[in-house]
């Protein structure tokens, strides 16, 4: 069992339930033997909440697979490692202690639901036959409690819900069901891994809220995995901080924020972007502009045994929004509320839909322009995609990602000119030229990102939409990436249509910012005016959520 740290001291008399005790875990992978735990150590007493925190790589959910006897059989565990829960010891313990271990003691609820969730099965199937699997129940006394359990998760309409399947739910309502599930059994410790990522942060703040009464009213441990630091002061009591496979400090919450003493804890502390968008002089032109978007989407279709509805979803209502030279405008709201819809058809990029509004982009009107009219002003519009691992093609190297787009618009012939555009792209994204043989899946996600970024870049854009570009990545990649952008517009003077539910980088980075629900407009501004003076109740839910999460 790990000391704790000479500074905190834990006043509670509570048993220590789970301890991970100088736990070295290495892979064998085709480069040879990879280190991924280096004697990592921490303990989690009864009814207590321990955050592991630190950016993608550290080592957090392998330590936890390791809790939970899940590890993948090319694991190599050290000799003198130590895991144990209670009085069991994990690491020797027989597949029948684990399955009996698992759901019943100890559970755990997963970043994507949607993943974790089977298609094929209601929730309510799913949920009972978890309780079936470790209690002596009927399947009649399975259905009552399931919906019990849809009710202390706060789900809406839980007698419903029993029938329903994954997709019929919202991200926020799947994470809940994900929650009941991991309560089926009334367990002692519950690891939550990124419970929140996914999620807007109006749906985060009462995820882990929900989490937290939980844990109190139930007395249960629970350990959380995550690398958003404003979560883990707001709810965790103790913090183990983890970089490359090793604890480099842990404490209390209190002493880990008043005074950290690891530079790396310092950092992670500090990653949050700061300071506000450079501002962009008064005569400034209008580059892109669309008046009264509105996008409607038929939700019945004719087919065989279906009959033609005359339903409609009005995506987007009588929208207008201007964008000038070199700034940036955010688009807010919560999931649903047709922040991407609207960018999509303003940059013409919609599929389907019924799609109506003016929308003029430097003097030219989009809507009067031909098929290949719109083709050859493309290059000057570009996108940065949420996820870059599934936006990059996986077999394109980084060279011929790059040189696509310049191949279809026919610019930069001659190869030793290529080159050196495709180099300067990189160089401008904070990459090393020297990459461009190399292939997506060699990257980190932060690095993916600016090579998506540059992809962007390399055709001498003067408009980028931004779809939630950081919301897959740790804040301190996330950080690097908005002062990027910051850098780029003030050396290329680049306007951004940015799309985001993250409030604190909306304000970083953003000159101005509409609010939208439910494809409606609620309010627009400069971005300071709107976040620290709205008088508008959906604008200050978010703010709330964003900036004091557990207030």
């Amino acid at each position: 069992m790990d000391s704790r740290h000479s500074s905190y001291t834990n006043t509670s008399d509570s048993p220590t339930i789970a301890c991970v005790s100088n736990l070295q875990v290495s892979f064998n992978t085709e480069d040879g033997l990879v280190k991924a735990l280096k004697g990592v150590s921490y303990n989690i007493k009864q009814g207590e909440m321990v955050a592991l925190v630190g950016e993608s790589g550290s080592g957090k959910s392998v330590s936890v697979r390791s809790l939970m006897g899940l590890l993948a059989k090319s694991a190599i565990i050290g000799e003198e490692s130590k895991v144990t829960y209670r009085d069991i010891d994990l690491t020797t313990a027989s597949e029948k202690q684990l399955i009996k271990l698992r759901g019943n003691e100890v559970s755990m609820i997963f970043q994507e639901p949607m993943t974790s969730l089977n298609p094929l099965y209601t929730l309510g199937e799913q949920i009972s036959e978890a309780i079936m699997v470790h209690q002596k129940v009927t399947k009649q006394q399975a259905r009552e409690k399931t919906i019990e359990l849809f009710e202390s998760v706060q789900l809406p309409h839980p007698e419903e819900r029993y029938d329903q399947y994954p997709h019929q739910l919202s991200g926020g309502q799947r994470q809940r069901v994900m929650i009941a599930m991991a309560l089926t059994n009334d367990p002692d410790l519950l690891i939550a891994d990124e419970p929140t990522t996914a999620l807007d942060v109006t749906v985060q703040a009462n995820i882990l809220r929900l989490i937290k009464d939980l844990q109190v009213k139930k007395g249960m441990s629970v350990l959380l995995i995550t690398h958003d630091l404003t979560i883990v002061r707001q709810f965790a009591d103790y913090i183990y901080v983890m970089k490359q496979g090793e604890v480099v400090e842990h404490g209390s919450t209190e002493h880990i924020f008043t005074s950290a003493e690891h530079e790396y804890t310092k950092m992670l502390i500090e990653s949050e972007p700061k300071g506000i968008a450079t501002p962009i002089p008064e005569i400034s032109p209008v580059i892109l502009k669309a008046d009264k978007m509105r996008v409607e989407f038929e939700l019945g279709k004719k087919g065989f045994f279906k009959r033609k509805t005359n339903k409609e979803l009005v995506a987007v209502d009588d929208i207008s929004i201007s964008l000038r030279k070199g700034e940036t405008l955010g688009i807010v709201g919560e999931s649903g509320s047709g922040k991407t819809t609207l960018a999509m058809a303003v940059f013409k990029l919609l599929s389907e839909g019924k799609i109506s509004g003016d929308i003029t982009y430097d003097g030219q009107q989009l809507n009067l322009l031909s098929n290949e009219e719109l083709r050859k002003l493309r290059k000057e519009i570009q996108v940065v995609f949420q996820d870059p691992f599934s936006s990059l093609n996986p077999r394109l190297s980084v060279k011929q990602i790059l040189e696509e787009g310049l191949t279809v618009n026919g610019l930069y012939t001659d190869p030793k000119e290529r080159q050196i555009k495709l180099e300067k792209s990189l160089l401008d994204a904070g990459l090393s030229a020297n990459i461009l043989n190399r292939y997506p899946h060699e990257f980190s996600g932060g690095q993916r990102q600016r090579i998506a970024i540059a992809r962007a870049l390399v055709l001498d854009p003067k408009v980028i939409l931004l779809d939630e570009p950081t919301s897959a990545l740790d804040l301190t990649i996330q950080k690097q990436i908005v002062q990027l952008l910051k850098q780029l517009q003030v050396k290329r003077g680049i306007s951004y249509l940015f799309i985001s539910h993250d409030l604190r980088v909306v304000k970083s980075l953003c000159h101005r910012v509409l609010v939208m629900r439910h494809g409606v407009a609620v309010e627009e501004g400069p971005t300071i005016d709107v976040l620290e003076n709205s008088t508008i109740q959906y604008t200050q839910k978010l703010i709330k959520s964003a900036f004091e999460i557990a207030a």
